[in-house]
C-alpha cells in the first residue's frame, strides 16, 4: 500500500482542494477525510506542515478526524542520508537565484533616477515580485518544504504538492510524485478496488 506525503497547498490551494467537490476548504477537508479513511492508503503530513496549515486553515470539528486520518510526524532528520550531489545542486541554484535578484535590483535601481513621486510606489511593487519570483519560484524555500520532502524521501511516499519548487527537488531525489488534483481520484480508485478485490 502507498504512503501518501501530503503538502499543505492540497488544502489551501483552492484549484486542489476545489477537486474534492467542494468550494470551501472544510467541506473539502471533509470529503478528503471521508476518502483518505476508506482507501486504505496511508497518509502523512510533517508536524512543521500541519502547524503552518492550521495558521491558514481552522479544522475546527474536523481536527480529530484529520489527525486520524493522516499521521502527524516529522522526518527523522538525523538518519536520512541524501546524496551530496544534491546539496551540492541546491548550492549552485542558490547562487544562481542571489545573482539573478542582485540584477534585477540593479536595474530597477537605474529605473529609479527616471522616476517620479508617484510612480515610485509602483516601482517598487514591480520589483519586489520580480525579486520575490527569480529568488523563490522553483526552490525549497521553507523548513516546512524540507520536512515534506525528507518526509516523503524516507518513506519512500508519494509526494502530494501543488508547490513547484518541492516537485522539482523531489524529482531530482527520486521521489514519487502525483498531480494533487488527481488525489480525488486516485483515491476513489483505491477504494473501488478495495470493494471489488473482497
Amino acid at each position: 500500500m502507498e504512503n501518501f506525503v501530503l503538502d499543505t497547498s492540497v488544502f489551501t490551494n483552492p484549484d486542489i482542494y476545489s477537486t474534492f467537490g467542494e468550494r470551501d476548504q472544510l467541506g473539502a477537508v471533509e470529503n478528503f477525510i471521508h476518502l483518505a479513511i476508506h482507501s486504505g492508503a496511508d497518509f502523512y503530513m510533517p508536524t512543521s506542515a500541519y502547524e503552518e496549515m492550521l495558521k491558514m486553515l481552522d479544522l475546527g470539528p474536523y481536527a480529530p478526524e484529520f489527525e486520524m486520518a493522516v499521521k502527524i510526524r516529522s522526518p527523522r532528520r538525523h538518519n536520512i542520508l541524501i546524496p551530496s550531489e544534491i546539496l551540492y545542486e541546491l548550492i549552485e541554484e542558490i547562487r544562481y537565484r542571489i545573482n539573478k535578484g542582485l540584477r534585477i535590483a540593479e536595474e530597477h535601481t537605474k529605473e529609479a533616477g527616471k522616476v517620479t513621486e508617484e510612480n515610485v510606489g509602483k516601482l517598487i511593487n514591480r520589483l519586489r515580485e520580480k525579486y520575490r519570483e527569480a529568488l523563490r519560484q522553483g526552490i525549497i524555500d521553507s523548513r516546512e518544504d524540507v520536512d515534506v520532502l525528507l518526509l516523503a524521501y524516507e518513506l519512500d511516499g508519494v509526494l502530494v504538492t501543488g508547490d513547484e519548487g518541492l516537485r522539482k527537488w523531489a524529482d531530482k531525489v527520486g521521489i514519487k510524485i502525483i498531480d494533487p488534483k488527481n488525489l480525488r481520484g486516485i483515491l476513489e480508485g483505491l477504494i473501488k478496488h478495495k470493494t471489488t478485490a473482497k
